[in-house]
């Protein structure tokens, strides 16, 4: 089967197209895979893709939708290390690009055929920065693998900070009529809960006749709060169902001072020498 188009066919890179190549082997559904190779002017082969096809009568194949082809019928990525979103070009709808050189500087607002036509002429990559508005850019083989470098490093970057930034809910129950000793266990909570910079929801659950006791409920939960002090700030509240509640927030500031002050060595008084 020689001649066939594969899918770089559409990516302005110092890759070109080769004949594709018929296998005989068996993908997971045992359907036949149709590979897709692409010549680098160096003279390597790489392997761009692969989908599974059905024979037809004219002795053809067609694609299968249940093939690993670039792009799944939902529009998501293929689980295929290979696909480069950056390098499909397909994703750009507009006619017209906004395009980079290879040194960053604005070459102009070109038509995406222009652009492709200069990536190939200086034997460069041409790389989707942002699909929407389009900007592309040309790059050189080295300083496209330092970008991808430095996107990936950017991105577990900001995974780690969402992480770290991220705070839990907390949630205490408590009955409107709980006794001291539950109550102490609880604000103790709340407290190591708000310093590790968590939130805090204090519920308070009325049942049947308990609902007669809901100004006590309401005031059983400001008085938590007043106990809790400055370390919370208030969220959220619903006070108007069966189940009360209050979702308290660390104060950072408060926490911070805090912390600065328990880093503070202890002030040492001086001793007056005796005559």
């Amino acid at each position: 089967m020689a001649g066939i188009a594969g899918p770089c066919c559409t990516i302005a890179s110092k890759l070109s197209c080769v004949a594709g190549a018929y296998l005989p082997a068996k993908s997971v559904s045992n359907a036949p895979l149709l590979m897709y190779f692409c010549k680098h002017p160096q003279g390597r082969l790489r392997l761009m893709t692969r989908m599974a096809v059905a024979p037809l009568d004219n002795g053809g194949y067609r694609p299968m939708s249940s093939g690993g082809s670039r792009r799944n019928s939902g529009n998501e990525q293929s689980s295929d290390s290979i696909y480069d979103p950056a390098l499909d070009l397909d994703r750009i709808v507009s006619d017209s690009v906004r395009l980079l050189d290879e040194n960053q500087n604005l070459v102009g607002i070109v038509s995406k055929r222009d652009a492709i036509r200069m990536a190939d002429e200086a034997e460069l990559i041409l790389a989707v920065l942002s699909a929407d508005p389009p900007v592309l850019r040309l790059f050189e083989s080295e300083d496209y693998k330092k970008y991808k470098f430095e996107q990936r490093r950017r991105k577990k970057m900001q995974m780690k900070r969402s992480t770290a930034n991220r705070a839990d809910l907390k949630e205490l129950k408590m009955g409107y009529n709980i006794d001291s000793h539950d109550y102490s266990v609880r604000l103790k909570a709340a407290q190591r809960f708000l310093k590790d910079g968590d939130k805090v929801k204090i519920i308070v659950s009325l049942k049947g006749r308990e609902t007669n006791f809901r100004n006590m409920a309401i005031e059983l939960i400001r008085r938590f709060q007043n106990d809790v002090g400055e370390l919370a700030q208030e969220e959220s509240k619903n006070f108007n169902e069966k189940s009360l509640y209050v979702i308290l927030m660390p104060n950072k500031a408060a926490l911070q001072k805090a912390q600065q002050q328990a880093k503070k060595p202890p002030s040492v008084a001086e001793v007056p020498a005796s005559v």
